[in-house]
């Protein structure tokens, strides 16, 4: 679906498709006469963030990443919006899974009708930036609830929880810090030294929420980390205990085998000739194993 807005008095137009062929992005790209090469990334939804400037053409093509709204194998993940700026004309490329910025832009749009086109660009940017902190909260949030479960219960189902936070929100921390660069980039490029004051102000506004945004993330990184390091350490505790229970057990149990053993043998023995020695045996056998038991007890103790 292509849709066709102009904006500041009608000097601007802002084109959004929103497809996943290839074929009607091409089309696009030819009736304004952009580099067919853009199509190849405009779709994939691996490509990282980066820009480009067709100097001869006079085309600035910006890929950026945004939040994708579906989660994927139950965590989030990040894919690429396309942005391109020729002459007075912003186009955007758009599916299913980020249109939802789209309508955030429309809104903007209709709040500020007479913005230039990279005061516009940039504060779309802005407004993803923006889009990601619900995610990351959100993320958040779920660590409580993961951490609360964990302590009442250390289970497979929990566990796989908590790594598949840990999944999104290195996805997040990627995406953002390439978000980042890529500003960086836009501010050490020519295109910068003819952008105008409010434009320049709009893209510090982007680049800070970016930061931010990256901070945000390494921080629900780390304690994501710290916690999923915290129980790995209980479990391999938890091991550790079974282990030793299971070690002093078999030694325990070794007593009455030694024992038993000992005098099933076919040759003159003690008490062979006693009415009562088996009763005998089990006494010396039940006297050794509470003495060892209570031997082990105290090593375990310490």
């Amino acid at each position: 679906m292509l849709t066709k807005q102009t904006f500041n008095h009608n000097q601007n137009t802002w084109i959004n498709l929103t497809t996943e062929s290839k074929e009607e992005v091409a089309q696009l790209y030819s009736e304004h006469k952009i580099d067919q090469e853009v199509v190849e990334y405009s779709l994939d939804k691996n490509e990282r963030a980066h820009l480009d400037f067709d100097k001869a053409a006079q085309t600035f093509v910006l890929i950026y990443n945004v939040p994708n709204r579906l989660k994927i194998d139950n965590h989030y993940e990040t894919i690429p919006m396309t942005f391109i700026v020729k002459d007075r004309l912003l186009i955007t490329i758009t599916n299913r899974r980020n249109q939802y910025l789209f309508f955030e832009m429309q809104n903007y749009l209709e709040k500020f009708p007479n913005v230039s086109i990279f005061q516009f660009l940039f504060s779309s940017l802005f407004l993803i930036s923006d889009a990601f902190f619900p995610f990351v909260e959100e993320m958040n949030q779920d660590r409580t609830k993961v951490s609360s479960k964990l302590k009442e219960k250390t289970t497979k189902r929990n566990l796989l929880e908590l790594s598949d936070l840990e999944t999104g929100i290195v996805f997040f921390i990627s995406a953002s810090k390439q978000n980042v660069v890529l500003l960086e980039q836009i501010k050490a490029h020519t295109v910068y030294k003819q952008l105008s004051d409010p434009e320049k102000e709009e893209l510090e506004d982007a680049m800070i929420e970016a930061k931010q945004l990256v901070e945000m993330t390494k921080l629900s990184s780390e304690i994501l980390q710290q916690l999923s390091s915290t129980y790995n350490n209980v479990l391999n505790n938890n091991l550790n205990d079974t282990m030793r229970i299971l070690t002093v057990l078999s030694v325990l149990l070794t007593i009455p085998t030694i024992i038993t053993g000992f005098f099933g043998m076919n040759m003159p023995l003690p008490l062979e000739h006693n009415a009562s020695g088996w009763v005998i045996t089990i006494v010396i056998s039940t006297v050794l194993w509470f003495g060892l038991s209570l031997i082990f007890r105290k090593l375990l103790k310490r």
